[in-house]
């Protein structure tokens, strides 16, 4: 069997400084004959020169287009960039994450082109678990406090409460949205910090096992719609972490929840790639994080885990690497036969969407996978 030639280059989105691939993945794909091409400078951000790469086993290549168009298997981190989408074809596999809710112009680009698109984020277990969206969820939630805690200081243009506080006067009130992995995360990270910690789920065995872990520190409250609003109203930092998976978030906290925040509190949006779940956000970059609304301080930025290249990296192919070897050593319609799961990271393939969520979120057809690789050559 033919292996796949995986393509790996350098992301383009803003401020994205994370690479698909580290030289431990390079070599362990190298050890099942999968050759690898990576783009010159790709893991320079990521404190991972070439030398690293090529001593792997690596092809470095410096044209960008030549890693695209000689591989048949392109691993990135962000979906494709508009400079990217000429790039994508019908014979070509991309393997990235894509959040096309969120995304619909790049779905258009994937569709028109026929490129079969699997979503890291779409990749389920049996269980619901998302595997590839884990530990990026993880570095996201731990990062969203630690961003909430800068943007409360008052030369951050936020109230001047320390996340904290000290004896004698009472730390910041940290409310929490979701607590999938995200928020979770986020939780955890602002009780180590010593906050007050208000954790809102649905899934109230979920806040049981919360509770659990952490032995009543963080408060844990099931969420409906006035919990949420009695809460907001009094948080110097509200981080929303709601997710459906392959579709758009849905909205939680509403303009008039926000207007009613105290002046100068902060809200970190950790869902804005799927949409957002805060009324009235729109997606911000590392270069211009935060937007004033309501006399509250709006985070948003969309690729959060690409300010701390180094361990997302690491984090990202600990996770992607085995369903990178299985697509590259079985093709798409083969590693998707042997695991369920990789299945329903298919999003789009020869121009048809075929995964249920994400043609409900764009308003397009769904077509079946296996009707989409009966009508596909290839791959």
């Amino acid at each position: 069997m033919t292996t796949l030639t995986v393509g790996v280059p350098t992301e383009v989105k803003n401020n994205e400084n994370r690479v698909a691939i580290t030289p431990d993945g390079v070599r362990e794909l190298g050890q099942h004959g999968v050759s690898v091409l990576v783009q010159a400078g790709a893991g320079e951000q990521s404190s991972i020169p070439d030398a690293d790469y090529e001593r792997a086993g690596a092809r470095v290549l410096a044209d960008v287009d030549e890693v695209w168009g000689a591989a048949d298997l392109v691993c990135k981190v962000k979906e494709p960039m508009a400079d990217e989408w000429p790039r994508l074809r019908k014979d070509l596999v991309l393997f990235t994450y894509l959040h096309l809710a969120a995304y619909p112009e790049v779905a258009k680009a994937l569709i028109e082109s026929g490129t079969a698109g699997v979503a890291y984020e779409t990749v389920q277990l049996p269980t619901g678990d998302l595997p590839l969206l884990a530990p990026m969820s993880e570095v996201a939630g731990r990062m969203a406090t630690q961003v909430g805690a800068h943007f409360l200081e008052r030369e951050a243009g936020g109230r001047g409460v320390l996340m904290g506080g000290v004896p004698g006067v009472r730390p910041a009130r940290v409310v929490v949205v979701g607590a999938g992995n995200v928020g979770w995360n986020a939780a955890w990270i602002a009780a180590g910090m010593e906050a007050e910690v208000v954790l809102l789920d649905k899934n109230v065995d979920r806040l049981r096992w919360v509770d659990q872990i952490h032995r009543g520190r963080i408060q844990t409250l099931a969420s409906n719609r006035g919990a949420v609003e009695r809460s907001v109203a009094s948080a110097d930092l509200v981080i929303g972490a709601v997710l459906v998976p392959g579709g758009r978030a849905p909205t939680v906290v509403t303009d008039d929840m926000i207007a009613g925040m105290p002046a100068r509190a902060v809200v970190v949006d950790v869902a804005i790639d799927q949409g957002g779940c805060i009324e009235g956000i729109h997606e911000t970059t590392h270069d211009d994080p935060v937007f004033e609304r309501h006399g509250v301080l709006h985070y948003a930025v969309g690729n959060m885990p690409g300010a701390v290249p180094h361990t997302s990296t690491y984090a990202l192919t600990n996770a992607t690497l085995p369903y990178v070897r299985e697509l590259a050593i079985r093709g798409l319609r083969g590693a998707c036969e042997a695991d369920p799961a990789l299945a329903l990271g298919v999003n789009t393939l020869g121009g048809a969407v075929t995964h249920d969520a994400v043609a409900g979120s764009l308003g397009q057809d769904h077509t079946p996978l296996a009707d989409a690789f009966a009508a596909h050559d290839g791959l």
